[in-house]
């Protein structure tokens, strides 16, 4: 069982409580957001098949250093137009245990705009 007394701990054991709940399938793949200090990554999932359909990331996009809000609103917009250029139109958001607040909220945003229901 994880640590709970570290922030680690606390994320994965919020992390394995989502994904009990959540699952990708074909039709409705799952979006799973990781952040880090010096990046935003996105991917699209299809865990029937264990594959991942579609990724984008702020490294991607050739953005260096931090990641900001309008950064990661871009990263959403940017795998919302690969995910809709191939046939995917509805997710299902996995946040990954962090806090859909700022950042997490942003790329959902940029997501939402470019296409993608969920």
């Amino acid at each position: 069982m994880a640590n709970i007394k570290t922030k680690a701990g606390r994320r994965e054991r919020i992390k394995k409580g989502i994904r009990r709940k959540l699952e990708g399938t074909s039709e409705r793949p799952r979006l799973s957001v990781f952040k880090s200090n010096k990046a935003i990554y996105a991917q699209i999932i299809d865990d029937s098949k264990n594959h991942t359909v579609v990724a984008s990331s702020s490294v991607d996009l050739d953005k260096k250093g931090g990641v900001n809000i309008t950064i990661s609103k871009n990263v959403g917009a940017k795998l919302a137009e690969k995910a809709v250029a191939s046939g995917i139109s509805s997710v299902v958001f996995d946040r990954n245990g962090y806090l859909y607040h700022g950042n997490i909220k942003a790329l959902a945003e940029g997501a939402r705009e470019g296409g993608l229901k969920f």
